[in-house]
């Protein structure tokens, strides 16, 4: 019988599988997941993070540690999230959830609640960096991350819808 969690079957596949069945494995694979919303909401949060800490320093250094805190955040889930696609590469499970808040949702029982509000917190993230102007105040590198990021998730939330209505449709 197949696992049902793709960190337990790490990623292999059984002979007998219909392709779509493959595609829609992958798209809840570690890596995939960390690759096209993982990464890029730690990059929203740092950015952010990064954002705050110009903004606050030095007239307002409560704003500038707020965002030394959202920095932190956003590394330690990039961190979380490259153990767990380095795992999902290697065929090996992990003992971490996606971000911190999801961790601490495994200690109550509730990851995928926690992992939600991860994500609220994201795009909330991505709303205050476009109404507060500050995106407009990125160096060229830092446009080019949040550009990367973007793409990647989005493109990757299209490609999903897309399949999961073709395979509907089908």
């Amino acid at each position: 019988m197949p696992h049902e969690n793709p960190d337990q079957n790490c990623g292999t596949s059984s002979p007998a599988l219909h392709p779509a069945d493959r595609i829609q494995k992958f798209f809840v694979r570690p890596f995939f997941l960390t690759l096209t919303i993982g990464l890029p909401f730690c990059t929203f949060k740092g950015l952010f993070g990064l954002a705050a800490i110009r903004a606050g320093t030095p007239s307002d250094p409560l704003l500038a540690g707020v965002g030394w805190l959202v920095v932190t955040w956003a590394t330690i889930d990039f961190v979380m999230n490259a153990v767990r696609a380095a795992g999902d590469l290697l065929h090996m499970p992990t003992p971490l959830e996606y971000c911190t808040l999801a961790e601490v949702g495994r200690l109550v029982h509730r990851p995928l609640v926690f992992l939600a509000c991860d994500t609220l917190l994201s795009f909330s993230i991505i709303c205050l960096m476009l109404w507060s102007g500050w995106i407009t105040q990125q160096t060229p590198v830092e446009t080019f991350l949040w550009y990367s990021a973007t793409t990647l998730n989005l493109i990757s939330i299209s490609l999903v819808s897309l399949y999961n209505e073709a395979t509907r449709a089908a």
